[in-house]
């Protein structure tokens, strides 16, 4: 079982050949709605690997919420503790892509999800204590984040925390994380180091353990992904599966990957080259949570080496 704690968003996608300047109108090349939002992707993408797999959230009552809701009957994701907001509407985010060089910038408001409570937490208390693992991101507002990484904790869960969008962390926020999981930007904004090559990575994975992370896994795009643990590195290449078409939800996909791997049992440079190869499979298809891929594929791709 692993319990993922974060927001849904239904994610309005716009393609562009460019990117508009302010004031500016650019007619674009395509547009789509599906769903979003980290913690969402996240549990998605566990469902498609083989986790089972809950999801603690808040959406609103409308439409989107609604879509969330058929959403997870079709992926198989657990909605126990999917609450609802009776005032405030389902969180969404604009997604803009630039056509040529298929990265994206995004805007997203959280919405519902923002209102969850302590209470609806502690709701869920016995079912993250008999997770394997409970992983969040940033999403979530930090006193709710601190407060539900303190129950997983206590209950002896493994803790990953995804710390997207970047924020300050303290070191108590910290010492409640067994892996933290930043990209490069990320990495350098929570340690204040530069992190352009291995050996800053290193030393920015470091300098956060040394506030209190058990791990540290620094994703390196195309490079890779590079785990500091006991002054130990274990640095694994990506993994090539296609043309590159969209990188929304890699990140995510990596995430859940490492906490189905580890609640499988798999060791650390495994569980890195497996979360590589479903990173590798998502960015060569569309989609944050739509783009996910299933585990059959994750597995069919690791076989031909």
């Amino acid at each position: 079982m692993i319990v993922v704690m974060g927001i849904f968003a239904a994610d309005l996608i716009f393609h562009t050949p460019k990117l508009p300047a302010w004031t500016e109108t650019v007619i674009g090349s395509g547009f789509g709605i599906g769903p979003g939002g980290k913690g969402s992707n996240q549990a998605i993408a566990t469902a498609r690997l083989g986790g089972t797999v809950e999801f603690l959230a808040k959406i609103g009552q409308d439409n989107f919420g609604a879509m969330a809701r058929g959403i997870y009957a079709n992926e198989g994701v657990g909605t126990r503790f999917l609450h609802e907001s009776t005032d405030l509407p389902t969180g969404a985010a604009a997604i803009i892509i630039d056509d040529k060089a298929a990265e994206n910038a995004i805007i997203v408001v959280p919405g519902a999800a923002a209102a969850l409570t302590t209470d609806e937490i502690d709701a869920a208390a016995d079912v993250i204590g008999s997770a394997a693992v409970f992983l969040t991101q940033l999403e979530t507002p930090l006193p709710l984040v601190v407060h539900a990484l303190r129950l997983a904790r206590a209950k002896g869960v493994k803790t990953i925390l995804n710390p997207a969008p970047a924020a300050a962390l303290s070191a108590d926020l910290l010492s409640l994380v067994d892996i933290l999981t930043p990209n490069e930007t990320e990495a350098a904004m929570l340690s204040g180091l530069p992190v352009t090559n291995t050996a800053e990575a290193e030393a920015a994975a470091d300098a956060l353990i040394a506030r209190g992370a058990g791990a540290v896994i620094i994703t390196l795009g195309e490079k890779g992904a590079l785990l500091r643990q006991k002054g130990e590195t274990i640095l694994v290449p990506a993994v090539r599966a296609g043309a590159l078409v969209d990188t929304t939800g890699a990140g995510d996909s990596f995430n859940a990957a490492i906490a189905v791997a580890l609640s499988e049992g798999l060791p650390m440079a495994e569980a890195l080259h497996f979360a590589c190869a479903v990173a590798g499979l998502k960015v060569t298809r569309a989609g944050a949570g739509a783009g996910m891929p299933m585990r059959a594929e994750v597995d069919a791709l690791l076989a031909a080496g």
